[in-house]
Parts: C-alpha cells; sequence; structure tokens
C-alpha cells in the first residue's frame, strides 16, 4: 500500500511475495483504498496490510491506517518507512497489530523525488518475501549491489547522453516486475522535470493497443529486457517492429547479460548478470537507468533535481489532503 512510488514498490513486489508465500497478493494504492477500502477488504478473510512510505506522514497513508484499525482491527499491519519520527511509526508502532519496520535514516531522501528510498524499500520487501530463507536473498542482495557498482556509471554516462538530444517524450517498456521498473522510470523523469517532457509506460504486449500510435521521432523509447527467453522473445519482436517502421526517434535497450545483436537497436546497456538472476530481482537495479535519466533531463531543463516543481504542484511529502 503507498500512492504515487510506494504504489510501485508495491507492484514491484507482488509476483515475487505470491510466489514465495503462496498466497494471493494485491497492490493497492492508499488513494484507492481511502475512497474505496470496503471494496478491498473481504469481511471474515485474514489479512497483512504491508504500507510502504518514505516519510510516514502522507496524509492519505496515515488516513487509510486509521480507518482500517477502526473499520477493520482483524487485519494485522507491516508498517515499512524511511523515517522514525513519521506519523505512522509513532502513532501506529506500539500497537498489538501493528509492527513497523524503520529503516536507516540514510535512505531517507531529502529531495523531491525518491531514488534510494524506493531501492531500500524494494530491498525490505525482497527480505520480506524470503524471511524464511534469509541467507540465500543476503547473495541476491550481494549480486545487486555488485551489478549495481558496474552499471552504475555506464547508465549515468548513457542517461548523459540522451538527455543532451532533448527528445521530449520518453515511454519506457518492462514486462512483469520490470513493468513497475517502467511505470516508476516514467515518474521520475515526469516529476523531475516539472512535467515538461511527456512520459509513459506500458508492458511490451500491451503497447500495442493503442499507445503505440504516440511513438514518434521526438520519442525516446527504453525497453526493459527480461532474462526470460520466451519474455523476451516478444519484447524483442516488438522493439524491432518499433526499429523497423522507423516509429521512434532514439530505442535504448536495458539487457540483463550481453546486449542485443550489434546494430539491432540504437543504444544498449548491459547489467552483467548471471543468466539465471531472476526478473523479480531486477528492480532495485534496473531502476537506477530511469532515476539517473530523471536527474539529467532535470538538469538539461535547467531545473533544480531536488526541488523540481517551480510553482510548487507537488511537494515531498502530501500532507494537506482534506480527509472526509
Amino acid at each position: 500500500m503507498g500512492a504515487g512510488t510506494s504504489d510501485y514498490i508495491g507492484r514491484a513486489l507482488t509476483s515475487l511475495l505470491r510466489r514465495e508465500w503462496r498466497c494471493e497478493v494485491q497492490a493497492v494504492p492508499s488513494t484507492d483504498l481511502l475512497t474505496d477500502m470496503d471494496e478491498h477488504v473481504i469481511p471474515g478473510r485474514p489479512y497483512l496490510w504491508v504500507s510502504f512510505s518514505r516519510s510516514g506522514d502522507s496524509s492519505e497513508g496515515v488516513a487509510v491506517i486509521e480507518a482500517a484499525l477502526e473499520r477493520h482491527p482483524s487485519v494485522r499491519h507491516l508498517i515499512v518507512t524511511c523515517n522514525g519520527g513519521g506519523r505512522m511509526a509513532r502513532d501506529f508502532g506500539g500497537r498489538e497489530n501493528v509492527f513497523c519496520l524503520v529503516l536507516d535514516d540514510a535512505v531517507n531522501d531529502r529531495g523531491l523525488a525518491m531514488t534510494s528510498s524506493f531501492t531500500n524499500m524494494v530491498v525490505a520487501g525482497q527480505c520480506l518475501a524470503h524471511v524464511r530463507d534469509l541467507g540465500s536473498y543476503g547473495r541476491v542482495v550481494e549480486d545487486l549491489a555488485g551489478a549495481a557498482e558496474r552499471f552504475t556509471g555506464a547508465a549515468a554516462d548513457a542517461a548523459a547522453r540522451l538527455a543532451a538530444e532533448r527528445l521530449t517524450k520518453f515511454c519506457f517498456l518492462g514486462t512483469g516486475a520490470l513493468r513497475a521498473v517502467a511505470v516508476e522510470s516514467a515518474l521520475k523523469v515526469l516529476e523531475l522535470t516539472a512535467g515538461r517532457v511527456y512520459t509513459w509506460s506500458e508492458s511490451y504486449l500491451g503497447v500495442r493497443h493503442g499507445p503505440l500510435s504516440a511513438v514518434d521521432g521526438e520519442t525516446l523509447v527504453v525497453g526493459f529486457l527480461s532474462g526470460d527467453r520466451r519474455r523476451r522473445a516478444y519484447e524483442l519482436d516488438l522493439l524491432r517492429e518499433v526499429k523497423g517502421k522507423r516509429l521512434a526517434g532514439r530505442i535504448i535497450a536495458v539487457c540483463p547479460a550481453g546486449a542485443p545483436p550489434s546494430g539491432e537497436f540504437d543504444d544498449s546497456l548491459s547489467l552483467a548478470l548471471a543468466e539465471s538472476f531472476d526478473d523479480l530481482h531486477r528492480p532495485p537495479l534496473d531502476v537506477i537507468f530511469g532515476q539517473l535519466f530523471g536527474l539529467f533531463n532535470s538538469l538539461a531543463q535547467n531545473l533544480k533535481p531536488d526541488t523540481p516543481s517551480p510553482k510548487g504542484a507537488i511537494s515531498r511529502v502530501v500532507e494537506r489532503v482534506r480527509i472526509h
């Protein structure tokens, strides 16, 4: 549960939690729960609500937990937040049916857009999925950290180069857990450029059903490629179609290992992962490119990346929502 980026954290984790816990898992934005909570709760069924919130202070998130505690007292809650001083940790942490996991203050981003907060809350959620076998997940984290160190420099160079081209539209594509990466990347670029560029995200199969019509010569298409051969076959078919029809200004593929054949796309980045590395664990790594691309596009627009909304349309914490 969460809104905006926190919602996308849930999307990034849903399939992994479902597989590891062998139960139904659903990602629901707190903004939806606030207006339609009873449509998502079946009386008499046991629930664990996992709430992700960087600040722990957003108006909707706090109101949803307050309402759930009052109207559905049997629901158990796990709150994951980066701010031990936020209302979620202060007001709810001591309750019998609430457990609050506060991450290190170093990952509580002070700027508007979530970057390290996103990454670390996803890692916390993945850790939760593997709670019965933390040793094996520790090795996954080590692999992610090593790959991130190798990937960040190349990703920054590519992001800076592409931002300098001043394209005006960005389409991010992903499948499964990488669809959540595409959604978060589109949001990062939108937030950090104050909406001066047009961004959207889709699945590779879904983009043909209408959204592909928006791809033109001013569009950069960013494709996060799956490590699964069957999924990747669908993804490569779509990217080849876009290139063959000359629809996009540029196409860049983020590959799990190696690179597509030479000349297949305009650019590519390799994560240098083992062939067996699971897509479900990749979001903290793949999203680095989307975050850096947002940063360099913000600078290209002569904005301040920490406070990129000149008119204050959005703020770091959504606090002034009137609760009814």
